[in-house]
């Protein structure tokens, strides 16, 4: 298990660099090809940079003629996660001993420089054109493989266990067996190799050596057999030694739609199917085979069989039931919007004819090229657009936009619009939703309340979002301190989320026991406090000293609030009550009342209280005991 979601079932193709697996994504529940790169890269620094930025550019590309590629990982070998493809590879096709027609080749030639066009115009050049890069999925459209590993191989200065060159020596350009730098235009020298092998079964210039093979070429001319007929002269453009006299790929689909003047409509292709692992290519390591996991060649009869073309009616109608089916799971209705307009295929058509090409060679490419309906897709989910429109290999442009009352990745437009009659291969360009429109979000919510900010994001198209409360010295408590959404401008009917003032720090009451109620005030004031003065009576604590404060020291306290300070009054004192003329009995209890205690009665308990000890008046702590007198 790769990156703990593809799981690999079985090798199927195998090269010096790199080992191809067939592949379960258990996420996605998809069947795809993985190729798990040679574990001594995992080290190179400067390949694993080169890596990382070639798949994620590669990843972007989106084209029929392009291998799909779909994750990246290290794991810990670097690996690439592709589209499987069941039909196999042109080496594959090859090796069995099937040559192409001129028809064949001239089809091939053309999707193989469609693809290679759709990636120079993007700034990529592959460097490693060769059969087994060519591969076809099962109903034989043409696929370009390996977009960027080259080239993070090449950068890597990875070689070969024999030392090769990277690359297929055979397909090489003049220039890069010179070292020299690398446009286009080395690809479709390559491509041109690649298309007189396929006819004759032989590659010009190939030598026993790897030197020798590289050599041979430059400089020189491309040799094209006369097999090759009506291919012969813009595979001979292609094959000039000098890049700056070879069409680009542009050009070199125009002119091959041209050679197909009173060629007859190409037979299905010889599918190579199932290729035995590690299989290489010839005169070379083949880092980029990815073949399917069975299947075999048609036979004489099964060919024939399938040579006989489908009615383009009839095909319209299979793929117009599969593409509703599809419709029916992904519909979610809503109206057009603005769309843009389609181009590149009345450029094209204005092309040919400034290039003097017939109109019996648009008729032969109208005869290859079937036309389709274009499905509603207004009101799809983007991810659902891909699957539908894949049959028809139709190009996905896509721009984004916004519009109330849609949701992010739904399609608001289209164009060409729902029922127009669109060739394979073509443009449909599409428009995204990224929301509803955009709004700005009101000014001056900073120091209103909550609920005057909450009526004014109300009346802008937003809602009030969480809110986070923060203390703070100079904002009441209760109003918004700032907003937590930064963007001036937010979808309409998303949530703006604010931080709400808690008011002033709270104070911590410092320690002031022991001072005076002066220290005590001073140190208050100094954490923004008040200090009330508080007596209270204290057997243990001298009179004017602290005892404390309420709330106690170490408590929080709100800026600005009174503490009280308690200040000792000392111990409680009375004063002896004046119980002279008294019995002694109506003197205990005045005594008692002021909470002191009789001890005693100096003299007749019977006759009247004459004075007390300590005398009558003497102030004396709570609890004294008191000693009445009745003497005279």
């Amino acid at each position: 298990m790769l990156g703990g979601r593809y799981r690999l079932i079985a090798p199927i193709g195998s090269g010096a660099s790199a080992q191809v697996y067939l592949a379960d994504d258990v996420t996605l529940r998809r069947r795809v090809a993985v190729k798990l790169l040679h574990d001594a890269l995992t080290d190179d620094e400067a390949f694993l940079r080169r890596f990382r930025a070639e798949a994620q550019a590669a990843a972007a590309m989106n084209h029929p003629h392009v291998v799909a590629v779909y994750d990246w990982g290290e794991d810990p070998q670097p690996y690439i996660v592709t589209e499987y493809l069941g039909g196999g590879s042109l080496r594959g096709m090859l090796d069995a001993g099937n040559r192409l027609t001129l028809s064949q080749a001239l089809l091939v030639g053309l999707e193989a420089a469609r693809g290679l066009d759709y990636a120079h115009r993007r700034g990529f050049v592959h460097r490693d054109i060769k059969p087994a890069n060519v591969l076809f999925d099962d109903e034989g459209r043409l696929r370009i493989a390996d977009f960027g590993i080259a080239r993070a191989l090449a950068e890597a200065a990875w070689t070969e266990p024999q030392g090769a060159v990277l690359g297929t020596a055979r397909y090489a350009s003049p220039e890069q067996a010179q070292g020299a730098t690398l446009d286009g235009r080395s690809d479709v020298y390559s491509l041109a190799l690649v298309l007189v092998e396929a006819v004759t079964g032989q590659v010009p210039f190939a030598a026993d050596t790897t030197l020798g093979t590289l050599m041979a070429r430059v400089g020189s001319q491309l040799p094209v057999p006369p097999e090759c007929g009506p291919l012969a002269e813009i595979l001979t453009r292609a094959g000039q030694p000098d890049p700056a006299d070879r069409p680009d790929g542009a050009e070199l689909a125009l002119a091959l739609m041209a050679a197909g003047e009173g060629l007859p409509a190409p037979q299905p292709l010889p599918l190579a199917g199932a290729v035995a692992v590690g299989r290489a290519e010839s005169g070379g390591g083949d880092t980029t085979q990815v073949p399917v996991a069975s299947g075999a060649a048609p036979s004489p009869a099964a060919a024939s069989s399938a040579d006989r073309p489908v009615p383009p009616a009839t095909r319209r109608a299979r793929r117009k039931a599969r593409r509703a089916a599809k419709r029916s799971a992904h519909r979610s209705a809503r109206a057009a919007g603005t769309a843009r307009r389609r181009w590149p295929w009345v450029l094209l058509s204005m092309l040919l004819l400034a290039a003097g090409a017939t109109g019996a060679a648009y008729a032969w490419m109208s005869a290859q090229t079937p036309m389709y309906e274009v499905p509603e897709l207004v009101g799809l989910q983007v991810e659902a657009v891909g699957p539908l429109v894949a049959e028809e290999q139709w190009i996905v442009e896509r721009t984004d936009g916004r519009r109330d009352g849609t949701a992010p990745g739904e399609v608001i437009a289209q164009e060409p619009p729902p029922g127009t009659e669109l060739e394979e291969g073509a443009v449909v360009a599409i428009t995204v939703s990224l929301g509803n429109e955009l709004t700005a979000v009101p000014e001056g919510l900073v120091g209103m309340t909550l609920e005057d900010a909450e009526a004014a994001l109300t009346e802008a198209g937003l809602v009030l979002g969480t809110t986070t409360a923060e203390f703070d010295e100079s904002i009441a408590a209760g109003s918004v301190l700032r907003l937590a959404t930064v963007e001036p401008e937010i979808a309409r009917g998303e949530a703006v989320n604010l931080v709400v003032s808690d008011g002033p720090t709270p104070r911590i009451v410092p320690a002031v026991a022991g001072g005076t109620f002066a220290e005590a005030e001073v140190a208050l004031d100094g954490v923004q406090l008040l200090a009330r003065n508080v007596g209270e009576f204290s057997d243990e604590v001298a009179k004017g000293v602290v005892i404390g404060t309420a709330p106690g020291a170490g408590s929080e306290a709100d800026r600005g609030s009174t503490v009280d300070v308690i200040v000792s009054k000392g111990p409680e004192t009375v004063a002896i009550p004046d119980v002279a003329g008294m019995s002694v009995s109506e003197a205990t209890d005045a005594i008692e009342a002021v909470g002191l205690f009789v001890g005693g009665v100096d003299g007749n308990p019977n006759r009247p209280v004459t004075g007390t000890t300590p005398d009558i008046g003497t102030a004396v702590r709570l609890g004294v005991t008191i000693e009445l007198s009745t003497r005279s």
